[in-house]
């Protein structure tokens, strides 16, 4: 399997997640200019963290319009995958090729911990290395992870089996306090219509290693190889 990391000015965790995704198929991901026009062959493209153009205007709104992007949305509804992390899950919403938006946090401060999710469907190539259910812990760094979108498209998501995660307690139990950000629905990442395109705001990338504190996250790495070999 063949990755494509796209780094926008700003981005931070572009090294993390291609560490994550040479662990889980051996091979270097090719990285991608926000200001390149084409993409190289690639079976899943990433839009990592980090504070793409500064987070000015809205975060992701301007990296949504970068030159490369067209080409991603192009490759997109073709049917190649596309995994967007904590920004790049902004800037996914911000393209429109995920519904809703990221709001600033209840708190309105900036959060970096560790926080519990809860896999909601192991039935797509990117929760496929996870069971139904399961509670994993992964950590979160952003100021406007605050998930929110219409009450139609929320139970439209809901109906077609389109959340992929959700902020929970250790045990898996959806509750205030697990939903530390105030996302709509304890909601922490989504998926398209064709479950090709997946937004999730906290970091996986950063849970491979033991060294690092777990390894939780290699989860969702291994089963995109395995679904894509």
């Amino acid at each position: 399997m063949k990755a494509a990391v796209i780094i926008f000015p700003g981005s931070n965790r572009e090294r993390d997640v291609c560490t994550a995704l040479k662990r889980a198929s051996g091979k270097d991901p090719a990285i991608v200019w926000h200001g390149d026009t084409e993409l190289p062959a690639a079976d899943l493209i990433v839009l990592p963290g980090g504070f793409a153009y500064g987070d000015y205007l809205r975060c992701g709104a301007m990296a949504a319009h970068s030159p490369i992007m067209r080409e991603v949305k192009a490759r997109a509804a073709k049917g190649t995958p596309v995994l967007g992390i904590c920004n790049g899950f902004q800037v996914l919403t911000e393209a429109g090729m995920l519904p809703g938006a990221l709001l600033a946090n209840r708190t309105l401060s900036f959060v970096c911990r560790d926080v519990y999710l809860r896999v909601e469907t192991s039935q797509t190539m990117f929760t496929c290395g996870y069971e139904t259910g399961q509670a994993i812990r992964v950590p979160v760094a952003h100021g406007e992870g605050n998930y929110t979108a219409d009450p139609a498209t929320l139970d439209r998501l809901e109906g077609e089996g389109r959340v992929a995660f959700r902020y929970c307690s250790a045990e898996g139990e959806l509750t205030d306090e697990g939903n530390f950000n105030g996302s709509a629905r304890s909601i922490a990442g989504i998926l398209n219509e064709t479950r090709t395109v997946l937004g999730m705001m906290p970091h996986p990338e950063n849970v491979t290693d033991p060294l690092l504190g777990g390894t939780d996250g290699q989860g969702l790495f291994d089963g995109i190889v395995s679904a894509l070999q």
